[in-house]
């Protein structure tokens, strides 16, 4: 799993990359399951989650840009998620169920369709980058990950059911300070500061019937939520302001920031609604100008631009041997 960086063949490229936006894309992981790939300020690593052996679960790695130096920074326990540095370039924040259970939570029951599984055990924890755990940063029951943070400001955006239903919160990377941003009966999810610290975007499903919201009800009792009617919301960092810049009745999800705010990436499936084919797609942030960025014809999301705004970052299962792989890919931006 630490291969050497691989450039792309030429028709490989070319098949991800119908878009004038990406070019020179390097595949970074090979094999398993990897996702959610973050920068470090200095641009010179990155976080990701993978599920590779001997582990049965998504486990937190650290690897250089370049793909090379991939290594567990994470328990080795539970299931982690949402990894991502702090501004000094030292510490991480990761989500993990390892203080619930040190085995794998079960995955959800794909006969009621496909589902997410949201862990009651999940905890946001601050270490250091070579893994040392320093603080648990929540320690309300039920379901507390899908933590980012904004470099300028220090705040901490995250997932939590300690309203009873699963709202964006905010707190400072000491775990202080914490503070509910959204209250809509619904899942808000997957949220990221613009790099200015004024603005959230992020995913959210609120069920517009009353049959629909029994059954998001229901599933959340089980610890699941069904993740594929999603639209992107845009709000002032407060929640102040929150509005969806999609309406696509599909599945759009993983928005993040241009770095000069103007626009947010995103990936979604609306070109073939509730399939699993995913690419990712560009908007202004007041919800004009929509542009498909990629062609894989497959899985690609998580996109993440580099602190100096010139290298992506993104999730795909593009050349995969397997049907179930997913690897870290960057491409320079144009």
């Amino acid at each position: 799993m630490t291969k050497t960086l691989v450039v792309l063949s030429a028709a490989a490229c070319v098949a991800a990359a119908q878009s004038k936006h990406l070019d020179d894309i390097r595949q970074l992981t090979h094999g398993g399951q990897n996702a959610e790939a973050y920068w470090a300020p200095d641009g010179k690593r990155l976080i990701f989650q993978t599920t590779r052996p001997p582990f049965d679960c998504d486990q937190m790695f650290v690897m250089n840009a370049d793909g090379s130096d991939q290594h567990l920074v994470s328990t080795g326990k539970g299931r982690t998620t949402c990894g991502y540095f702090l501004a000094d370039n030292k510490h991480i924040v990761y989500a993990s169920t390892h203080m619930a259970d040190a085995a794998c939570p079960a995955n959800p029951d794909r006969s009621k369709g496909y589902l997410w599984g949201v862990f009651a055990g999940y905890d946001i924890y601050l270490a250091t980058d070579d893994g040392k755990i320093e603080k648990r940063l929540t320690e309300m029951p039920g379901y507390d990950p899908e933590a980012t943070v904004n470099w300028k400001t220090g705040n901490i955006v995250y997932t939590s059911l300690a309203s009873g239903d699963l709202d964006l919160w905010t707190m400072k990377s000491d775990g202080s300070g914490k503070k509910q941003v959204t209250k809509s009966p619904g899942y808000d999810g997957g949220a990221v500061f613009s790099r200015d610290g004024k603005k959230l975007v992020w995913r959210a499903n609120y069920p517009k019937t009353p049959a629909d919201m029994d059954k998001y009800k229901s599933l959340l009792a089980e610890n699941l939520t069904a993740p594929m009617k999603m639209e992107i919301m845009v709000a002032n960092a407060d929640g102040s302001g929150a509005h969806a810049i999609t309406g696509f009745g599909c599945a759009s999800f993983a928005p993040t920031f241009t770095p000069d705010g103007k626009k947010i990436l995103f990936s979604s499936n609306k070109h073939d609604c509730d399939s699993r084919h995913f690419e990712l797609y560009l908007i202004n942030v007041d919800g004009t100008g929509l542009e498909q960025v990629t062609n894989t014809g497959g899985f690609t999301s998580f996109p993440e631009f580099s602190p100096d705004g010139k290298t992506l970052v993104f999730c795909s299962d593009l050349d995969a041997k397997e049907r179930y792989e997913f690897n870290i890919f960057t491409a320079r931006w144009k």
